[in-house]
């Protein structure tokens, strides 16, 4: 991989592209923690309408990248691995049961992380903390979990 040619050009591209981000989830409420709990509780639909959205977007996005050989800033064409589902799928599940009981705890989603603490909810700075404790125990735990 060789670096950017316009390192400049592709932080700000990524500010804007975060920024705008961080104004649709707080615009579709994402980021509010009633929101996420009438999602865990089944008592409203608004959540999981916007993630259904958000697969669809992404399923299509990904098609059109292969199908069109889309490029990024380097002319490089990006690496779209496809994911091999080993045995019961054990490290997606529980993943995913680590990933869900964490959201449900906190009552915040990795994603709106950033968008809570930048719309003043500084409580949110012990979510990114326990969010990056996570990651971190997973890349010094990743050699011993189940594949």
């Amino acid at each position: 991989m060789t670096p950017t040619k316009y390192p400049i050009r592709g932080i700000l591209l990524y500010l804007l592209a975060g920024i705008y981000f961080g104004v649709i989830l707080t615009t579709a409420e994402m980021n509010s923690w009633y929101r996420i709990q009438e999602m865990f509780r089944f008592a409203d639909f608004h959540m999981f309408g916007i993630l259904i959205t958000g697969v669809l977007t992404a399923a299509i996005s990904v098609r059109l990248l292969k199908r069109f050989g889309f490029r990024d800033l380097d002319g490089q064409t990006p690496a779209l691995e496809e994911k091999e589902f080993v045995g019961w799928g054990k490290k997606y599940w529980m993943g995913g049961t680590v990933f869900g009981l964490g959201w449900g705890l906190a009552g915040a989603c990795p994603g709106p992380i950033y968008t809570l603490i930048g719309a003043g909810h500084s409580v949110a700075i012990v979510v990114l903390l326990a969010a990056l404790a996570g990651a971190a125990s997973y890349y010094a735990l990743a050699n011993r979990l189940p594949s």
